[in-house]
């Protein structure tokens, strides 16, 4: 019988990983990766690094990753970095260094590729795979290893996969291998680190209804906490549940969806590429600033960004018609505006002033904790006439006033 087979390789505490190829002596510690630049390990006379103890950051960054080891002592993703500092005041703090990672995701997906090409991004360290039609994954036997099984074919693939990855970077991966994209979501967490799990309908009763319900890829903490409120805690909980009751509780798209979810039933496709629909870049400050006090800091992290922005766009290919900004502050109230352009552009200068007019659109005089910049209605460069693309830069820079904040970025070469 031909079975569809799904993968969902998700790398192993990526960013802490690639920060211990950088650092090896660090290995088998507690390491968290987040907060500043101001954290960057110090070299010293003997070729060896200081590195920052977690105990001595104060601010209001947040942990961006952690190694297993941190992990243990009750740290993870997403945490402020003084809840972790308390938890676990010996781990050593690594600044973040997207630029990278960036590079090692390259590397994992071109190398998955070699393998298997039909492959969904999903991120920086997370893919779908569709292995099905990959030669030698409906085997019985596997023609190399003699293994013999239901699932040897595939599980030699996902193991030649984990080895050229590993090959490729130097890091492990896990991957859930099942029917379908939302059972391998799950399944790829079952095993970390350097986990293989392969899963098929009849193993859903014994290793995935025992889960909690928020395991499941779309339950978030308000759907979790509902269910919680009515009894249901776990995955077969959800299953077993009556498809009317859900409705009524969750409305009629989300309640189906959640008696699909919990039965393992998931039809989507793997999909190769979608355009993406926005491109933004914000950051979090360590302190909360006021514009009347902190100009000069806002001024200068406001141009980094759009030059960022700029540089994305640039990078990827794409042509934004649409600016905005997005603002948080310290009541974690969050204001968007955003304006639209005559034409597409690419240019920092021209994204720097129209992000300047949407801050004109907001109040300015509360303090900010968050600060960001957003690029949309995007096109492929090549899909506009080169006149349209002039006119996205130049002609929309000569129609501009000097924005919020003052300052400009500096300008390319050839600008």
């Amino acid at each position: 019988m031909h079975c569809r087979w799904i993968a969902h390789l998700d790398m192993d505490a990526f960013y802490a990983s690639v920060e211990l190829l950088r650092y090896p002596e660090l290995r088998g510690r507690a390491v968290v990766v987040g907060g500043r630049r101001a954290h960057q390990p110090v070299p010293q006379a003997d070729g060896s690094y200081r590195f920052s103890a977690l105990r001595s950051y104060a601010g209001r960054g947040v942990v961006t990753t952690a190694t297993y080891e941190a992990r243990a002592l009750g740290v993870h993703s997403g945490m402020g970095l003084m809840k972790a500092a308390a938890l676990a005041p010996d781990a050593v703090l690594l600044p973040a260094d997207f630029d990278e990672y960036r590079k090692y995701s390259r590397l994992f997906k071109a190398a998955v590729a070699e393998v298997a090409p039909l492959i969904e991004d999903r991120g920086i360290d997370e893919i779908y795979i569709d292995l099905t039609e990959v030669p030698g994954a409906q085997a019985v036997v596997d023609a190399d290893s003699q293994k013999s099984g239901p699932h040897a074919g595939v599980q030699a693939i996902a193991e030649r996969i984990k080895a050229r990855v590993y090959l490729a970077t130097g890091l492990s991966c896990s991957m859930g291998i099942t029917p379908n994209k939302l059972l391998s979501k799950i399944s790829s967490e079952l095993d970390k680190p350097n986990g293989l799990t392969i899963l098929t309908p009849a193993d859903v009763a014994s290793r995935i209804w025992p889960l909690p319900a928020k395991r499941i890829n779309g339950i978030g903490p308000k759907a979790s906490a509902k269910l919680e409120a009515l009894g249901i805690l776990t995955i077969g909980e959800l299953a077993a549940a009556n498809p009317q009751w859900l409705l009524e509780q969750f409305g009629s798209n989300y309640g189906a969806w959640l008696h699909e979810a919990a039965n393992g039933r998931d039809e989507r496709p793997v999909v190769t590429f979608s355009e993406p629909k926005s491109i933004s870049r914000e950051t979090t400050f360590e302190r909360d600033l006021l514009v009347r006090e902190d100009r000069a800091a806002l001024a200068a992290i406001f141009t980094r960004l759009c030059e960022q922005l700029a540089a994305d766009l640039r990078r990827k290919g794409y042509l934004a018609k649409t600016i905005g900004v997005k603002l948080r502050y310290d009541d974690f109230r969050i204001v968007t505006r955003e304006l639209t352009l005559e034409a597409h552009t690419d240019d920092a200068r021209t994204i720097r002033q129209t992000a300047g007019h949407c801050l004109k659109k907001t109040k300015l005089d509360q303090r900010l904790r968050l600060l960001g910049v957003r690029a949309g209605s995007l096109c492929r460069a090549g899909a506009l006439p080169a006149t349209a693309q002039e006119r996205g830069g130049a002609g929309e820079r000569d129609q501009l006033s000097l924005p919020m904040f003052e300052g400009s970025p500096r300008p390319r070469p050839g600008v």
